[in-house]
């Protein structure tokens, strides 16, 4: 007969497993739902933040209304700088946000490998990746705004524009999941 205490050390080591793969699964699946937004705002609407009859404003256009012509007239840099705008400032906001792209574009195969190899110490890289990240997406959107906030309403910003706040909500959301199983590790596996 098995004793109670064996069925106790299996269920508890059972739930162990489960909660770590879990956390895991949850952990893709918001990496899976971060890319997915960003890859629709960056690359299906073309990083337009602002894409209406009268202008589309985005990370590679800047186009206005244009009475005389009777059509929409995309500027280019000279015009925008005679605006106030800042091609520095711009150009930081594209490098910023589409970097952001790329971090999390391999994001997936570096949790996958940490997870295989049960590094804490892979975790606590992968938790200052993703504040990394935040920071990047963050800073970029809020420096892309200051330099177009003249030109943009809230309601007319495209879904893109809400896929980016979808992404940097889901970064948060990764943050606090990584926090959480690096806590539940700490407590499980103490060494």
């Amino acid at each position: 007969m098995v004793s109670r205490e064996h069925v106790g050390a299996r269920m508890g080591l059972l739930q162990q497993r489960c909660t770590k793969n879990l956390l895991c699964a949850l952990i893709l699946l918001e990496a899976a739902g971060t890319l997915a937004l960003m890859l629709y705002a960056l690359l299906w609407e073309a990083g337009n933040l602002v894409d209406l009859p009268d202008k589309r404003i985005g990370f590679y256009n800047f186009c206005l209304w244009n009475e005389t012509a009777g059509e929409l007239q995309c500027l280019d840099f000279k015009h925008l700088q005679a605006m106030g705008i800042s091609l520095p400032g711009m150009v930081l906001a594209r490098v910023s946000v589409y970097a952001c792209l790329v971090f999390i574009t391999f994001y997936p195969i570096v949790v996958t490998y940490v997870k295989c190899t049960e590094e804490r110490k892979g975790w606590k890289a992968i938790l200052i990746a993703l504040s990394f990240k935040t920071i990047m997406l963050s800073g970029g959107l809020v420096t892309f705004l200051l330099q177009t906030s003249r030109w943009i309403y809230p309601s007319d910003f495209t879904v893109g524009f809400w896929a980016l706040l979808g992404t940097q909500a889901l970064l948060l959301l990764q943050i606090l999941t990584v926090a959480m199983y690096l806590s539940w590790a700490k407590h499980t596996h103490p060494y």
